[in-house]
C-alpha cells in the first residue's frame, strides 16, 4: 500500500504529522508516545486505554462489582448506594483492562472457565478494532479542540491478532495507513528473552487469536494431562507467551512490509527528542522505500 508520507523529505516537511507505532509490548510504544506528547505538540492516543474506557469499562466494572458482591458487607453497601465502584484505569495503569480479560483454569488460583475466557477474548477483539478506527475521530478532534497538529497513536501489543495483514482489504488496516504514518517498532532475540524473562517473572493477562488460543489450549491439556478446571492460570500462560511472541512476529512483519516502515528497538530509544525521532523516521523512509 502506499504510505501517507512517501518520503523523508515529505515526512520532514509536513505541517501535521500523523504516526501510529505498533509491536510487541515493552520495546518503546508508550515511551515514545510520551516523550512526543511532553516535549512537542503531539496528541496521544493510546488505544488501550480508549478500550478500557469506551468500551471494556462497563464490563470491568460489573467484574469488579461481582466480586464485592460475594462479601455480606460489601454486598449490602452496593445495593443500597452507600459505595460505589470505578475503575481507575489510565495510560500508565491499565491493570484494570488486563485484570478483567484474566487467565483460563483453576478458579481456586483466580482461573476464568476457558468459554468465560473466550467470550473475553471476544469482547476485546471487537473492541481493539474498533479503538483502532476511532483514532480518525481522535485525530480531528485533537487538532480542531486543542490545537494539536501532530498525532501518534499507540497501539496496543495485540494489534497483529486483530488484523489481517496480507488482505488489502482489511478495513482496520486501510484506515489506520490512510491516515497514519505505521512504524513497526522490531525487537531481536535479545529483546524476546528479555520480554519472556520478564513475564516469567509476573505473567499477566494477554489478548490471543481465537485459533492461536484454541490450538495453544488443547495442545497444553494434551501435554500435561490435566483437566480444564486444575489447570493452573499462570503456568498456562506462561507456557503460551514465547510461543505467541513466535505465533506475532510474522504478522508484524508483513504489517510492516505491506503497511508501513520497521525501524529497530535499539534505534528508537535513542531517539529521545522529536527531532531525532522525525529525522529517524525520514532517513528509514528514505532507505526502506
Amino acid at each position: 500500500m502506499p504510505l501517507l508520507y512517501p518520503d523523508g523529505d515529505a515526512w520532514l516537511k509536513a505541517p501535521r504529522k500523523r504516526l501510529a507505532l505498533f509491536g510487541m509490548s515493552g520495546l518503546g510504544k508508550t515511551h515514545i508516545s510520551n516523550m512526543l506528547r511532553g516535549q512537542g505538540d503531539w496528541f496521544h492516543y493510546s488505544v488501550d486505554y480508549r478500550i478500557g474506557t469506551r468500551y471494556m469499562g462497563e464490563h470491568i466494572v460489573d467484574n469488579f462489582k461481582a466480586h464485592a458482591l460475594k462479601d455480606p458487607f460489601l454486598a449490602e453497601l452496593l445495593r443500597s448506594d452507600s459505595i460505589y465502584i470505578a475503575s481507575n484505569i489510565s495510560f500508565d495503569n491499565l491493570s484494570p483492562l488486563s485484570t478483567y480479560l484474566g487467565k483460563p483454569g483453576d478458579p481456586k488460583k483466580g482461573g476464568l472457565p476457558i468459554e468465560e475466557y473466550q467470550h473475553r477474548q471476544g469482547l476485546h477483539h471487537h473492541a481493539e478494532r474498533e479503538a483502532l478506527l476511532d483514532s480518525k475521530h481522535f485525530m480531528d478532534r485533537a487538532e480542531r479542540l486543542y490545537g494539536y497538529p501532530n498525532f501518534v497513536n499507540d497501539t496496543s501489543g495485540s494489534i497483529c491478532e486483530v488484523v489481517d495483514p496480507d488482505d488489502p482489504g482489511d478495513a482496520v488496516l486501510q484506515s489506520l495507513s490512510c491516515n497514519h504514518l505505521m512504524v513497526w517498532i522490531e525487537g531481536d532475540d535479545a529483546h524476546r528473552q528479555e520480554l519472556i524473562r520478564r513475564f516469567d517473572k509476573s505473567p499477566k493477562p494477554m489478548c490471543y487469536q481465537p485459533e492461536f488460543l484454541s490450538e495453544c489450549w488443547g495442545t497444553y491439556l494434551k501435554e500435561t494431562g490435566k483437566a480444564p478446571h486444575k489447570v493452573d492460570p499462570d503456568e498456562f500462560v506462561r507456557w503460551t507467551f514465547a510461543r505467541a511472541l513466535a505465533h506475532r512476529a510474522p504478522r508484524y512483519r508483513a504489517m510492516a512490509e505491506n503497511w508501513g516502515i520497521r525501524i529497530h528497538s535499539d534505534h528508537i530509544s535513542a531517539a529521545d527528542t522529536p527531532d531525532r525521532l522525525n529525522q529517524l523516521i525520514a532517513d528509514t523512509l528514505g532507505n526502506q522505500r
